[in-house]
């Protein structure tokens, strides 16, 4: 999944970069309103952690701004002001949830991963497809309880039809959505294809996989 990660000092910045990036987000930093705005223009990010005090405006303006635009990010607040008003604004405005400065990057993670749960109507630890089980938290997929050998890129194509069930992805956003806005050097949109290629060849070693399918000339879906 992206991030957008809107923060003004740059240790913090730095940080949660890093910790997010071991945890398999790609991450976009934005130091301003004026590069937040700019990067909530160009790409469809899945969160965004959002500093209310920027040098060049408030971030609750920016979280205003993007709703009427029609965000569909999961929006986490960190911020120094932890006053309950400011609470309850950045929330009216429709953050998904609000951490006070200092935090714990553990905490995060696991608010995002609660976002996540509820944003994908995921009521059990587990998500299943077809035979097999997926833990988003613990990155695994499991079959008849055996863990199945993917790649880090694999699983994050798997995961992310899995949580989008039943509806066509195209190329595109799973592009954005895994690679995000500036893929890799030497990045292949045929990249995506062979990893559905290799999961279905390691998945069908296993169990049917006739539920992930191909959308002729569209993308893919996991029809579940």
């Amino acid at each position: 999944m992206t991030v957008l990660i809107v923060e003004d000092e740059r240790t913090l910045a730095r940080e949660l970069g890093i910790f997010l990036h071991q945890h398999s987000f790609t991450c976009t930093v934005a130091r301003t309103a004026h590069e937040a705005r700019a990067q909530l223009a160009d790409t469809p990010f899945d969160f965004v952690l959002l500093d209310l005090g920027l040098p060049d405006g408030d971030g609750l303006d920016v979280l205003a701004e993007a709703k009427q635009n029609e965000l569909t990010a999961a929006v986490i607040i960190l911020t120094a002001r932890g006053a309950v008003e400011d609470r309850i604004g950045g929330l009216e405005l429709g953050a998904d949830d609000y951490l006070a400065k200092p935090f714990s990057l553990p905490e995060l993670l696991a608010r995002m991963h609660a976002i996540t749960r509820r944003r994908f109507g995921l009521h059990k630890p587990l998500a299943s497809c077809g035979a097999f089980k997926l833990d988003l938290q613990a990155r695994r997929v499991l079959h008849q309880g055996q863990e199945v050998s993917l790649s880090v890129k694999e699983f994050d194509v798997l995961s992310y039809l899995v949580l989008h069930k039943n509806r066509v992805m195209t190329r595109l956003q799973l592009t954005e959505h895994i690679w995000g806005n500036l893929p890799e050097a030497g990045f292949d949109s045929n990249y995506i294809d062979a990893h559905i290629k290799n999961l279905r060849k390691k998945l069908g070693q296993l169990a049917d996989v006739e539920w992930l399918e191909t959308v002729r000339g569209l993308g893919y879906r996991a029809r579940l």
